[in-house]
């Protein structure tokens, strides 16, 4: 049961977060934080700096159109641990991407176009012999509301933007990414204030840690997400005195902004819907 509930829950947000990172955030919204007083000390305009830093950098990467980006998912719950690693590209507009995700030796293939997933397993097929499955992943989210998984929905990042005020960055160096000089940022994301935040806080808690690395035009070159996932009690194994948590950390990395991307759906005739399927799944785990 562990197992198969930590291999579900790395591979699941590795098909969120590695599908679409950035969709057009449009302004960072959200009240402004207020300036600091003339008397107060340099470094409340340091704090107020990087916050802004922070902010805009969503729309900043959106800017760049496209971008090569990988990502790579730990998970850890039980005693056991799954990574799995994926490399592709991203329309930074529409969310459309092509990817390759690899988990414990098996490799898939997947792409994202028009808010719908699609992932082929060499090997595996649908009972109809189809080799492509999908998922809507707009219906998926109006039916289910926020879960863990949707942390790293790119619709949610012009929601990070929102939810982050002075008091919740800080500046803690510079680094070189691939040879870019960077800036290293730390961020306590408030929960409450992201879409679906009181559902989302129970199963992740009240705040969200990340650390996200901007370069000199103020894109994301870095992003990493750290949550604990509590899981649902359908999901508990009988014998378990404790709630299951699986303990999820999400890095991105985006490179080679204005690369050629060229997402498109499979012939539909390969393609199974395995929409209501995974809308059961979720109602079955409460």
């Amino acid at each position: 049961m562990r197992s198969r509930m930590l291999k579900a829950s790395a591979i699941g947000t590795a098909l969120v977060v590695g599908s679409v990172v950035l969709t057009a955030c449009g302004d960072d919204g959200g009240s402004k934080a207020e300036k600091p007083a003339a008397s107060e000390s340099g470094s409340a305009g340091a704090e107020e700096q990087s916050t802004a830093a922070v902010r805009g950098a969503y729309d900043k990467t959106a800017e760049a159109e496209t971008a090569k980006m990988t990502v790579e998912v730990k998970a850890a719950a039980g005693g056991q641990s799954v990574t799995s690693d994926g490399e592709g590209a991203i329309d930074l507009a529409d969310g459309d991407s092509t990817m390759t995700l690899t988990a414990e030796g098996k490799t898939i293939e997947q792409r994202v176009v028009d808010q719908v997933l699609y992932q082929k397993a060499p090997g595996q097929k649908s009972s109809d012999g189809k080799s492509w499955m999908k998922i809507d992943l707009k219906k998926v989210a109006e039916r289910q509301g926020a879960n863990p998984q949707q942390v790293g929905d790119p619709a949610q990042s012009a929601a990070y933007a929102k939810a982050i005020t002075d008091d919740d960055v800080s500046k803690v160096g510079t680094e070189k990414i691939d040879g870019v000089n960077t800036d290293r940022y730390k961020v306590s994301v408030d929960v409450a204030r992201l879409p679906g935040g009181a559902r989302l806080r129970q199963q992740v808690g009240p705040t969200l840690p990340m650390q996200i690395w901007l370069d000199d035009e103020g894109r994301i070159r870095r992003q990493q997400v750290d949550m604990t996932i509590k899981a649902p009690a359908s999901a508990q194994p009988e014998a378990s005195a404790s709630p299951q948590q699986v303990k999820v950390s999400t890095l991105m990395e985006f490179s080679d902004f204005g690369t050629e991307v060229d997402a498109e759906a499979p012939p539909a005739d390969q393609v199974a819907d395995m929409t209501d399927q995974v809308l059961r799944g979720g109602q079955n785990q409460g």
